[in-house]
């Protein structure tokens, strides 16, 4: 009889021994009972027979994850505090060994003499990043890459932070590299990705692009992982293992021979000071751009239409960025100040007209729109704080006679609705985009010649180490999406004027500045650590927060940042406290994590999200 360690994919539990009369190799993935029901687990390591039953192997797969998947599966196990079983659920199983890939010699785009240096700058560094303006030519340089990979008859994978950026790059990809191309995320049918897996498994598929999730793959022979936008933090996982896609290419490129090519306009701090980077400035097409600064809010103001109505006349598209979607964030009474809150969250319910309601953006609840103040009984209640339905609608009545639509979570809410929207863009069918932070996301908006930001300021106040990072980082993606091909002007709306000011055309300087402000407090110098407690029973979460910081106050080499309420102190029933850590290095946080795990205590490694 042999016994085996066994980690249950996508459980959080930590391995259990089975046993089988056959020898079944480490990897290999195992179907078990458990309780009174079946899983899949895979074979992490035989061990002597404990003292205790075990149940049998009910049946051994075909499937198993190579050497190389289970130890970075531990490694996101260890660093982000999750069990394996958790770690292993993110990556998909091989079926087959390793087969040979023809080179195939794929002529790749002309580069100019800067993009071609930056071309043999990454080809020379098995990590690199290509800091770029936008519009400089990114994507040529990435196409290069690729073509050489393939070259050499090896692999390619191209990852993306969010699948709404895909449609345009994956139809730039096919007209080099056609049906070697295709994409994964974790939205496509299980039909369609047994076709993709089939694909990559038979060398019909050399090229992936992808969200995320792409990164576990099972690729042989792979040469190249790109992650453009790096900076971005969809890269980073909000469920448990709380991974980022980033970390992981580096640490996959690192152990794997891998070469890792990162991409950004706003590098993050972190990578710009850790990761070789060569400067490509300017952009590819010759193009002209005026920057107007106003000193207000979140306002349509006399000035901010004259540049609308100067555009349109033009002829020449405009997007036009809020940080809020929908009609207004709050409904306030103006006699006692009091919110309309979400009976379930903390947090003040946003304004959809369309659906004549009130919504909470955290749980999904929904409530008639107040007219009666539920605290003092006025009739005084007003929505404030600009959203983008309601740009739209003001827009729509100053400029009737265009189109203008919307370009958030709330419109675009499939696939189909994306490729349409940014179709019709192109077409130029649509005068004016008004949207989110999906404005920002890497789309090339050829005809646009006013880029807007509106209400950044909300962006730079919040209480976040990267408040300033993140803030500026955006204004300068959305400017970069006007004046592509030709003049273009960006009107930006901000209290802090003299902040972007100064930086919105220097990001080199910013980073400068940036650092010292950092050292010594915040990543990359330190290294952070938020723990979340929740819980339904408000006594018991303040209890386990309590219990949590005096274990965390013996742990040497931390130090506890701040605990606490969470701003957002309640979600969907449950009450929630923080507890922020800081330390020089790694270790004594790993080693603290281990002390206070606990199913009520979610451990962010990392962390990218304060609210």
């Amino acid at each position: 009889m042999f016994y085996y360690q066994t980690a249950l994919l996508g459980s959080s539990l930590e391995p259990l021994t089975y046993r089988s009369l056959k020898q079944v190799k480490n990897g290999y993935v195992i179907k078990v009972p458990l309780k009174t029901k079946e899983s899949f687990g895979v074979v992490v390591q035989a061990v002597e027979e404990p003292s205790f039953e075990c149940q049998d192997i009910i049946e051994t797969t075909k499937r198993f994850f190579t050497a190389s998947q289970l130890e970075r599966a531990k490694f996101i196990s260890e660093y982000y505090s999750s069990s394996l079983g958790l770690a292993l659920g993110l990556f998909v199983p091989y079926e087959s060994e390793k087969t040979a890939f023809a080179k195939l010699e794929i002529p790749p785009p002309a580069l100019t003499a800067e993009q071609r240096q930056a071309f043999e700058f990454a080809k020379s560094h098995k990590m690199s990043l290509i800091f770029g303006d936008t519009g400089s030519g990114k994507s040529e340089i990435y196409i290069a890459l690729i073509c050489d990979a393939l070259s050499q008859g090896k692999n390619a994978l191209f990852l993306l932070p969010e699948i709404g950026l895909t449609p345009q790059l994956e139809a730039r990809l096919k007209v080099f590299f056609g049906d070697l191309v295709v994409l994964w995320h974790s939205k496509l049918t299980k039909k369609r990705k047994t076709e993709i897996l089939s694909a990559i498994n038979e060398g019909r598929a050399r090229v992936i692009l992808g969200a995320r999730s792409a990164l576990f793959l099972p690729l042989y022979d792979t040469e190249l992982i790109i992650v453009d936008e790096e900076h971005d933090e969809s890269y980073k996982s909000n469920s448990a293992p709380r991974y980022n896609a980033r970390d992981i290419s580096l640490m996959t490129g690192a152990k794997e021979n891998i070469k890792v090519v990162l991409g950004s306009a706003t590098p993050s701090l972190a990578t710009a000071l850790k990761i070789p980077y060569f400067r490509l400035k300017g952009t590819f097409f010759k193009s002209d751009k005026e920057i107007i600064f106003e000193n207000a809010h979140n306002e349509l103001t006399d000035k901010l239409l004259h540049e609308i109505k100067k555009t349109l006349a033009k002829k020449q598209q405009i997007i036009v960025f809020l940080p809020t979607r929908a009609h207004f964030k709050y409904i306030t009474c103006k006699a006692c100040g009091k919110n309309i809150e979400c009976p379930y969250c903390s947090v003040s319910m946003s304004l959809h007209k369309n659906i004549n309601a009130l919504k909470c953006h955290y749980c999904g609840f929904t409530a008639r729109i107040f007219k009666i103040c539920p605290e003092c009984k006025s009739e005084t209640m007003e929505a404030t704080r600009l959203g983008t339905a309601e740009v739209v609608d003001r827009l729509r009545e100053i400029f009737s006679g265009y189109r203008i639509e919307k370009f958030d979570k709330d419109e675009i809410t499939t696939d189909i609705k994306l490729n349409r929207t940014l179709k019709s863009f192109q077409a130029r069918e649509i005068d004016i985009l008004v949207g989110t932070q999906m404005l920002s996301k890497g789309h090339d908006y050829h005809g646009v010649g006013l880029s807007i930001v509106m209400g950044i300021d909300s962006l730079l106040a919040m209480n976040d180490f990267k408040a300033r990072e993140k803030a500026l980082s955006l204004a300068i993606q959305i400017a970069g999406r006007s004046g592509r091909k030709e003049k273009g002007v960006v009107f930006i709306q901000s209290k802090n004027c003299d902040f972007f000011e100064k930086y919105i055309e220097d990001y080199d300087s910013f980073l400068e500045y940036e650092k010292h402000i950092r050292d010594g407090l915040y990543p990359p110098s330190r290294k952070l650590m938020r723990l979340l407690i929740s819980h339904k029973n408000e006594m018991k979460a303040k209890e386990i927060t309590d219990k949590t910081v005096h274990i965390l106050e013996n742990c040497e080499s931390v130090e506890i940042v701040g605990a606490g309420d969470c701003d957002i102190s309640k979600i969907a029933l449950k009450y929630r406290y923080f507890i922020l850590l800081r330390s020089k290095n790694i270790k004594p946080l790993l080693r603290a994590a281990k002390l206070v795990r606990d199913r009520f205590i979610q451990i962010d490694m990392d962390p990218l999200n304060f609210s």
